[in-house]
């Protein structure tokens, strides 16, 4: 008899909280075929719950910002032998978090390889996300993630988390401008649930989004001292011409003969003494994909070469952005200047 009740009552309770989870889903302000599962819905009382709603899922614009955002991960991660096909699946656990904030910051976390149980991965998110916030806390960003979020498989939290680590470390990459979501907020406030749907705004314009990195000595050059460009600008010309002019090539502008990528391939091999093989790049580019191969190309070598990873993106070096140029020139001459 006592084992009857006892099954009886867990099946009110499993009962009771179906239906709480169906009011939920069922209340007012929820948007209809957003396909919420009732057992999402289950929260203790003045506990809260934010889901994607799935009309935003299915958004262009925020499809294209995933793939953004996968394709540079496995770019960085490559070495690693990690590629990354689902966000949510890939990153909840802190693992794949954990060697991309080591790639970029150049800084080794000491946390445990390969964690299984919920406790472990909880553990390793906790010291991976308080180094990232240490990071871009500083830097006047609005932490948007927290630990049960990721490990909850929040896929706006890690988006959000990841757009934050590709802005604050200039990734070579082009975000999508102007991507926002409907997310539904669920709360509980005396045993009723109550829902929301709140627009979060993921990405701004490229220029607002590039205006949170640090200011350098060029920006102050364009600013306030205009004058001194053009003395910046003829140094750099002779400096390239240096070299280009063995190849009978010739600079007179920076900002648009290096807007392809070529003379900036031909330049490092000849900083660096080897021929570039022509099957490498485009000799003659002509869309905007294949100029920023280009460009990209170009950081690889001189990476290779031993120079740090640029902080231009390829992208505004295509776009005739002069400073992101002058700054991945300025690097070359720092480094080549007494080279013959």
């Amino acid at each position: 008899m006592a084992g009857l009740l006892c099954g009886t009552k867990k099946k009110k309770q499993v009962s009771d909280l179906h239906e709480e989870g169906k009011n939920a889903i069922n209340a007012p302000m929820l948007p209809t075929g957003t396909g919420i599962h009732p057992e999402d819905t289950l929260l203790e009382e003045n506990a809260e719950r934010i889901m994607l709603d799935p009309t935003s899922r299915e958004n262009l614009k925020f499809k294209d910002l995933l793939k953004v955002l996968i394709d540079w991960i496995n770019s960085e991660l490559e070495e690693d032998r990690i590629i990354v096909k689902d966000l949510e699946e890939d990153c909840y656990d802190g693992q794949v978090l954990q060697k991309l904030f080591e790639k970029l910051s150049g800084r080794k976390l000491n946390v445990a390889e390969v964690t299984q149980s919920e406790i472990g991965q909880k553990q390793k998110l906790q010291t991976v996300l308080e180094a990232v916030n240490d990071l871009l806390r500083p830097h006047g960003w609005s932490i948007e993630w927290s630990v049960d979020s990721i490990h909850s498989k929040n896929l706006v939290a890690i988006v959000y988390l990841l757009v934050a680590l590709a802005m604050h470390f200039q990734a070579p990459i082009r975000l999508p401008e102007h991507v926002s979501v409907q997310v539904v907020v669920v709360k509980k406030r005396e045993g009723i649930l109550q829902t929301a749907v709140v627009t979060k705004e993921l990405t701004s314009t490229t220029e607002m989004m590039m205006g949170r990195f640090e200011r350098d000595a060029f920006d102050t050059l364009l600013d306030h001292a205009p004058d001194k460009l053009n003395v910046v600008k003829t140094s750099l010309i002779t400096f390239v011409n240096k070299h280009l002019n063995k190849l009978n090539l010739e600079v007179t502008e920076l900002e648009s003969q290096f807007a392809d990528g070529v003379y900036l391939i031909l330049l490092m091999g000849l900083l660096e003494d080897y021929f570039v093989p022509l099957y490498n790049f485009f000799l003659t580019p002509e869309s905007f994909e294949q100029k920023v191969h280009n460009v990209a190309f170009a950081f690889e070598l001189m990476q290779d070469g031993g120079l740090r990873k640029p902080k231009a993106r390829p992208e505004d070096v295509v776009n005739l952005n002069l400073k992101s140029t002058l700054r991945v020139l300025y690097n070359l001459f720092t480094n080549y200047k007494n080279s013959e």
